[in-house]
């Protein structure tokens, strides 16, 4: 039999994190983060992690286990999310996998075989130099089946593509094979009411992260790290670096977060429509 798990998915705000800590408590669950900013120390407050207080006792993993200089990739996701979720059930506990990042339920819960290309760096630097719509011309001459799934996605993913593309010299869409999956998966999304009823909690969202001092917090990230990528490339950050570079007024960058929030949360639903378990009608 395969090894059991609950996974909760869905866009952003629509209130994952309190589901899945109140089916913690309710089933003696423990609960790892498939979210690829809550890996990253430091960022809290733009990436909504959840406090000590909110966890309630619940233990949580892959949230502040690296350093935004580290590449973390979706490949250690899954060998670091496979391990954490054999050891939750050596202790007699359910797994339940909660977050917004398809690509990692897709590699660790579904049928996507991810190829394992370490990172080059000088590739990716001189890749990151040109233009999105030009890398997106090169990755449609070179695998048209992966341009047409990675299209409106951002730059960093488009990168990435052409990063295994030009390592293995092989079109991605071959190198991406199917598996069996390996947990019996048991999905859950949060019932949400309408578009425009996400979008108000998205706009709600930005605001309390505005009050939680999210413009102390970038100031604090900026001073320790610089503008290093996995930063000045996070939603929150980016907005309110512009209000601190003098290039729009906080609630011009205010607006601007709760804009690019919504088009991420499109670009979720998008994505996580095509789990039929998730049954998503918005």
């Amino acid at each position: 039999m395969k090894p059991k798990v609950i996974a909760i998915a869905g866009p952003t705000a629509s209130g994952k994190t309190k589901m899945a800590i109140d089916l913690a408590l309710k089933i003696g669950g423990e609960i790892v983060s498939a979210d690829s900013r809550l890996v990253y120390k430091g960022f809290d407050i733009a990436a909504a992690k959840p406090t000590l207080e909110e966890r309630r006792g619940i233990p949580h993993y892959l949230i502040d286990i690296v350093e935004p200089e580290f590449d973390y990739s979706t490949g250690l996701y899954y060998d670091d999310a496979k391990k954490t979720i054999s050891e939750i059930i050596a202790r007699g506990k359910t797994p339940i996998i909660a977050g917004g990042t398809g690509l990692y339920f897709r590699v660790l819960l579904e049928d996507y075989n991810l190829p394992r290309v370490e990172c080059n760096q000088e590739l990716r630097n001189s890749l990151d130099l040109r233009e999105k719509e030009d890398l997106l011309d090169e990755l449609k001459c070179l695998d048209i089946d992966t341009f047409e799934r990675l299209k409106n996605s951002n730059k960093r993913r488009i990168i990435r593509a052409l990063e295994i593309i030009k390592t293995l010299n092989k079109p991605l869409s071959e190198l991406c094979t199917i598996k069996t999956p390996e947990f019996d998966v048991e999905w859950k999304c949060p019932e949400m009411e309408s578009r425009e009823w996400l979008y108000e909690r998205i706009n709600k969202r930005v605001d309390l992260m505005i009050e939680q001092g999210i413009v102390d917090e970038t100031k604090f990230l900026l001073k320790k790290h610089g503008r290093i990528k996995n930063f000045v490339d996070t939603i929150g950050y980016k907005e309110i670096l512009m209000f601190i570079d003098g290039k729009m007024s906080l609630e011009e960058a205010s607006d601007k977060l709760k804009q690019h929030s919504r088009n991420y949360a499109k670009r979720q639903l998008t994505w996580f429509r095509k789990n039929h378990e998730l049954n998503i009608k918005i």
